[in-house]
């Protein structure tokens, strides 16, 4: 019995002081939790969850992925460039380069620059400039000047009703925009978003102005 008592005695002894008893003590003594593969996983799984949440959130509330459909813009934005795009807390302001959305008359969304805001007025002198409340703008970003057959269906000067936009193309003679009743003044919520940054190509990667 003596023999029996004894060889459990040292089993017991021999489990206290395996290898994994070992460690776990000493996690223990060091205030941490014996690791769990089962729980490591899990709480991995709820990183990967609640990041692709916060991803959705931002991709489809906040901003946007577009691509550029042909060359109205021009020089400004080329076709098959990659946008970035964001109406938080957006109000439109002159000169910024939006997306419309498909409603404005063409059945597809466009990409635009706001040229004048509700309460101003718009016109076009003979050589093809630019005025906003009587006063040339300053266009770099044009491609040229608007020629006589591109004036298009408004009767000039004309004043940007409440809640509407006037937009253009930069490539002035080839855009169908607000100075055609295609499309004519465009109500603000129609607005997609503004464009904030180019993504592609790479070498014209960066903030669109």
């Amino acid at each position: 019995m003596a023999k029996e008592t004894l060889e459990v005695r040292d089993t017991a002894l021999d489990q206290e002081n395996s290898p994994a008893t070992e460690q776990e003590a000493l996690e223990k003594r060091d205030g941490k939790e014996p690791f769990n593969l089962k729980k490591e996983l899990w709480e991995w799984l709820k990183a990967i969850v609640v990041a692709g949440i916060i991803v959705f959130i931002i991709f489809h509330f906040l901003i946007r992925v577009v691509t550029v459909d042909g060359s109205s813009m021009r020089p400004t934005l080329e076709d098959g460039d990659r946008l970035i795009i964001s109406n938080l807390f957006y109000e439109p302001e002159n000169g910024d380069v939006v997306i419309l959305s498909e409603e404005t008359g063409l059945d597809e969304a466009l990409v635009k620059r706001i040229i004048a805001v509700e309460g101003q007025t718009v016109d076009i002198n003979e050589n093809g400039e630019v005025l906003i409340d009587g006063k040339v703008i300053s266009e770099p970003y044009i491609a040229e000047t608007i020629d006589g057959l591109h004036r298009g269906d408004q009767d000039y000067p004309v004043t940007v009703p409440e809640g509407c936009v006037f937009v253009m193309g930069d490539n002035r003679n080839h855009s169908t925009d607000s100075r055609f009743a295609d499309i004519g003044m465009v109500q603000e919520e129609e607005i997609l978003g503004r464009v904030l940054f180019r993504l592609l190509p790479l070498s014209q990667i960066g903030p669109i102005d």
